[in-house]
């Protein structure tokens, strides 16, 4: 019972790790593009502060503090369109260069902005083409190799995806990823699928004690137990699975998917792995 409660609290220590920590608030997803971090913007107050307090309110905190971090369209977008704009009204000032880069950081490569520069030209003009091409030869002046997905994952969660888990690759149907985050005191892992990347049905023995806690940190997924209906996982969803208890877990068809999986301690405990889902069993979740 003694080392039960001390599992307890060193779990509610994490969780009051990731809402009190500074850097967790600026790092939670905001949207479903390249870019995790909330978009934040000071130059209104740095410039304008004393001479036009409320230009630069109006520019950092709702230009910026919320029109930028609306989840409703991603940044790589939002930044086309930015650049679109200007381009058509002209402006090919430092202000465009700014968004030029951000377009770019948000993974806008030079070959995309090339067609966007000359799609637009056909509607805004070909001087302003001209104009905006030689802005963006200065910030394209090499080509940022394409993100893969896994990488573009990875910037929408906080935890490491880690490499590929192939001591366990023979139990999973897909590809997996394993990071360890904590290998003391309370073992933690972090465990990533690609997308349809499921484990096999398995059950964590142990006398007394045992068993596992999922914890959803990013993408969808799902949770089962023999003989009951699925149970979806997202960011924040908790699943407490008992010792001795059929189950398997993994990513949604169409999502990339992540867990914390935490091990709880107990006596005699084992791992036995047991048949594989097969696809007209998975195919049935949505």
């Amino acid at each position: 019972m003694k080392r039960q409660i001390l599992i307890g609290l060193s779990i509610f220590a994490i969780f009051s790790m990731f809402i009190t920590n500074p850097c967790f608030a600026i790092t939670k997803k905001l949207n479903k593009g390249v870019n995790m971090k909330k978009i934040t913007q000071t130059a209104g107050r740095t410039q304008l502060g004393n001479f036009a307090p409320e230009f630069a309110h109006f520019n950092d905190d709702v230009l910026f503090g919320e029109n930028w971090n609306n989840q409703d369209i991603d940044l790589k977008t939002r930044s086309i369109i930015t650049v679109v704009s200007l381009m058509s009204m002209g402006i090919t000032d430092n202000s465009l260069v700014y968004h030029l880069q951000n377009a770019k950081n948000n993974g806008v490569t030079k070959a995309e902005i090339a067609a966007i520069i000359t799609h637009n030209a056909f509607y805004a003009g070909w001087p302003k083409a001209w104009a905006v091409f030689n802005l963006a030869k200065t910030v394209w002046t090499y080509d940022t190799p394409a993100l893969s997905q896994k990488d573009k994952y990875q910037q929408t969660i906080m935890f490491p995806i880690g490499e590929s888990n192939n001591a366990f690759a023979k139990y999973f149907i897909g590809q997996s990823y394993l990071a360890p985050i904590s290998t003391e005191q309370v073992k933690i892992y972090n465990v990533t699928f690609e997308p349809k990347c499921r484990n096999n049905w398995h059950i964590h023995k142990a006398n007394s004690g045992g068993g596992q806690m999922l914890i959803g940190v990013g993408g969808r997924g799902y949770y089962q137990e023999w003989g009951k209906e699925p149970v979806e996982i997202k960011e924040g969803t908790v699943i407490n699975i008992p010792a001795n208890v059929k189950h398997w877990h993994g990513a949604a068809p169409d999502s990339w998917f992540s867990h914390l999986a935490v091990e709880i301690d107990g006596e005699q405990i084992s791992n036995e792995w047991l048949e594989s889902v097969e696809d007209e069993e998975y195919n049935q979740l949505k």
